[in-house]
């Protein structure tokens, strides 16, 4: 017998501090139950072995305390009116009887504390149970499914527990990822020719492909250092999260010598999730492109190519959702890329939109946070270049020269700096989540966590999500 408080079967346990087959004290009531009385008549008692269990049962719903105790083989007065099958009554115990915590409980209580009516007990009949005890929380999240806000809210608590770790890889992977960026569009895309030619509409056709080609190629260089960060910054952040979720800490150096043999991995699996979501783009706009070619007019081909791309772009978002969880699953199972990817797809079947909808709102928190810091810092850097918000707004391709570049650069540095752990961290929680809810992850967790026992009551109760 579970002797737990708060999980006592009833009557499975005698009251606290006596022993079965002691007499009950002269001033406690007799409790009506549904016991079988002995064999003597009511009011006999040959063997001392107290009062026992009257054979006059008060109605449903009408349990209540008596004002005093019974005489010796009289039935219990007849209560007044109470709170009915689904009420608690005062004491929080079976209609009373026993005096302060009624059926189990408190003072007087038949039963030990947390039974009938006690502390996370039954309650009044009708009541329901007060629960399973709470899931094993050895770190940021109990072991068991977790809810949307569960979700958000570890990934908050990794980096407000573990910031030195985490603000420590965010900070360093940012700027050394934004010096890198700054120093290309000062050298690069701030080519004075480059922005005359587009700007010019009697350049020729040649001098315009030209500037278009050097400008896509110096975007292209800033997006690749932009996404070899957000690997590097992914890498070591899921380390720190899934020993997070243990309760462990762990340093720079030990998350990079974790992360460091699965890097090329993980670049190789967001190279090829990549070009999926460019191939299906292009096959969506393909329609258009071939009419065009063919000398079609132009509102077949407008409307075949806004048609096309946006069936791509339904079929690309399908897909990224599906390969979301590759990443964590790869770099904490040591998978291959391929095989990260099935992982993913089959952890997320059945459960499209559920990952979805989370992904989706933790890029909206993390959008507005980095936000809140980039934008007061880009207008500072437009006012400090000279140009002001009118020029700033009006004059996109002007060069605003190092200072606007260097002040816009900090607010991006802060802005990756907090993006970076909340979208690590909920996508590492929402793949351990999904574990849990199919591959019964958590008690692999509570052994790794040192949780002792853990598994053998009743797990802890599933929040809505």
């Amino acid at each position: 017998m579970n002797d737990t408080p708060g999980w006592a079967s009833p009557g499975s346990a005698p009251s606290d501090g006596q022993e079965p087959g002691a007499s009950a004290p002269a001033d406690r009531p007799v409790p009506a139950g549904p016991v079988e009385p002995p064999a003597e008549q009511p009011g006999t008692d040959p063997q001392g072995t107290g009062s026992q269990w009257s054979k006059e049962q008060p109605p449903p719903g009408q349990w209540s305390a008596p004002t005093g105790a019974p005489a010796p083989g009289q039935a219990p007065p007849p209560p007044p009116p109470g709170p009915g099958w689904g009420g608690r009554p005062p004491g929080g115990g079976y209609g009373g009887y026993g005096g302060p915590g009624g059926y189990g409980g408190g003072p007087g209580g038949y039963g030990p504390p947390g039974g009938y009516g006690g502390p996370g007990g039954y309650g009044a009949w009708g009541g329901g149970w007060g629960g399973p005890p709470p899931a094993a929380k050895p770190g940021v999240i109990p072991l068991r499914p977790l809810g949307v806000g569960e979700i958000l809210d570890g990934a908050v608590s990794t980096m407000r527990t573990y910031w030195r770790t985490v603000l420590g890889i965010s900070l360093t992977v940012a700027v050394i990822t934004e010096v890198a960026v700054i120093l290309l569009q000062g050298l690069v895309l701030n080519d004075t020719e480059t922005t005359d030619a587009l700007n010019d509409p009697s350049a020729s056709l040649t001098e315009i492909s030209r500037a278009a080609g050097e400008v896509a190629l110096s975007s292209g260089a800033v997006l690749l250092i932009t996404l070899v960060g957000t690997i590097i910054a992914t890498a070591l952040l899921t380390t720190v999260t899934s020993r997070a979720v243990l309760g462990k800490s762990v340093t720079i150096a030990e998350a990079w010598r974790d992360a460091r043999p699965q890097v090329l991995k993980l670049c190789g699996l967001i190279l090829l999730t990549g070009l999926i979501a460019v191939g299906v783009l292009l096959v969506g706009a393909l329609p258009g492109i071939v009419v065009a070619i063919a000398g079609g007019p132009g509102g077949a081909i407008a409307a075949l190519l806004v048609l096309g791309i946006l069936a791509g772009a339904v079929v690309t978002v399908w897909l990224m959702v599906r390969f979301s969880l590759a990443s964590p699953a790869l770099m904490l199972e040591k998978q291959s890329i391929t095989k990260s990817l099935g992982r993913s797809t089959k952890l997320v079947r059945g459960t499209w939109w559920r990952v979805f909808g989370i992904q989706f709102l933790a890029s909206i928190i993390a959008n507005i946070v980095s936000s809140l810091a980039v934008v007061p810092f880009t207008l500072i850097g437009a006012y400090a270049g000279g140009h002001g918000l009118t020029g700033f707004l009006e004059n996109t391709n002007d060069n605003y020269g190092w200072t606007f570049l260097v002040i816009s650069g900090i607010g991006s540095v802060i802005g990756s700096m907090l993006t970076f752990p909340i979208n690590a961290g909920v996508t590492v929680l929402l793949y351990i989540d999904q574990r849990i809810r199919r591959e019964a992850l958590d008690l692999e967790l509570a052994r790794a966590a040192g949780v002792e026992n853990y598994g053998a009551g009743t797990p802890g109760t599933v929040p809505g999500s």
